[in-house]
């Protein structure tokens, strides 16, 4: 047992078991970003009054895994115009991107790749660096639909970006830090213990402007990750399809994955910063006589069941919501959004300091 556990504290001991939890966590996402994705399209289904995907497999389970297969097996095609080395990479970095910040999720007590004391400032900054693949996507397709497409998409994610930072100041405020795993632990307890609700009995009043900004973070991850309806860069009656017009194939599969990759991990950022994380809103005492695995497990399915339940309502904002136009869209972000948030860390500043003494 001490040869085991001295192996594992080696460098080659730690590689490989950072490497088997990064293995772990991006097979994980895929496989449950196949069934969310079906779950999308039922929901969306049900609404209408219509089946959905009910061929490929039991009650359509395996149309997602159909859908991938199509898509790889399909031929490149790469217009004569592009830049083909941007045109290739662009993909792969909006890929790639949207896996990276998964880095600093803990889905459990323990159960986190890198466990970063800036895990908020690194989410930030690569949600930042998401950006740039629909830019060079758009640029490299060298025609003027997918070019305007990827800059409306750009300036819709930076602008959204703002008022989710500032949104993501008061939580760092009442947690008093930016590891999101001591936020998590700072919410367990009862139900109003979570940040949507103030974050304690001590910080209780702040839920008047904290409830409020967690609704106002979910509206902006919706526009952030481009979901409907705020679609516009990919509305069909708008551009085409915005800056993916000239993909198909495997880097349209990339840019899709990428897409509901980001969509996902918005849903398990709502459920860190606002809704208690793995906590299930409930004293866990009963959990300290079992062995710590299997408390993690059940930690697990509760966070699972949460980010599960804010697809859900994302899925029914896109069934029932209709399209914005583009100049609501900047309104809402730019004139609503915006000096909403700033009033908030205003006032959760100021109640920290003045009310509760820092």
């Amino acid at each position: 047992m001490d040869a085991a556990t001295s192996f594992w504290a080696t460098p080659v001991g730690w590689t490989l078991a950072t490497l088997g939890g990064i293995l772990l966590v991006v097979v994980g996402i895929l496989i449950s970003l196949a069934f969310l994705l079906l779950a999308d399209r039922k929901i969306w289904a049900a609404v209408q009054l219509r089946k959905g995907p009910n061929v490929v497999g039991p009650f359509g389970l395996l149309q997602s895994f159909a859908d991938f297969f199509k898509f790889v097996l399909k031929e490149i095609v790469i217009p004569a115009g592009s830049d083909k080395v941007v045109f290739i990479l662009a993909p792969l970095i909006s890929f790639v991107l949207a896996f990276i910040a998964w880095a600093v999720i803990p889905f459990a007590p323990g159960w986190v790749v890198s466990d970063l004391n800036v895990g908020i400032l690194y989410i930030l900054a690569i949600s930042s660096l998401g950006v740039y693949g629909i830019i060079m996507g758009g640029w490299a397709s060298n025609s003027k639909y997918p070019f305007l497409g990827s800059l409306r998409s750009a300036a819709q994610m930076v602008s959204y970006e703002v008022s989710m930072g500032l949104i993501i100041i008061n939580v760092i405020l009442l947690a008093g830090t930016m590891n999101l795993t001591e936020i998590v632990t700072q919410q367990q307890g009862w139900i109003w213990n979570w940040n949507a609700f103030g974050g304690g009995l001590e910080t209780l009043p702040t839920i008047i402007v904290m409830l409020p900004m967690t609704i106002v973070f979910f509206i902006s991850a919706l526009a952030e990750t481009n979901r409907p309806p705020f679609d516009l860069p990919e509305a069909e009656s708008e551009l085409v399809a915005g800056y993916q017009v000239e993909y198909s194939s495997t880097p349209y599969l990339l840019f899709m994955i990428g897409e509901y990759a980001n969509i996902v991990f918005m849903c398990a950022m709502i459920t860190l910063l606002f809704c208690g994380g793995w906590n299930p809103g409930f004293p866990t005492d009963f959990l300290n006589s079992v062995p710590a695995f299997v408390a993690n497990l059940f930690y697990l399915a509760v966070f699972a069941v949460k980010v599960v339940f804010w697809f859900f309502m994302i899925a029914l904002v896109k069934a029932f919501v209709p399209r914005y136009r583009y100049d609501q869209l900047m309104r809402l972000g730019w004139k609503i959004f915006l000096p909403a948030s700033l009033v908030a860390v205003v006032f959760v500043a100021a109640w920290r300091v003045f009310a509760v003494g820092g």
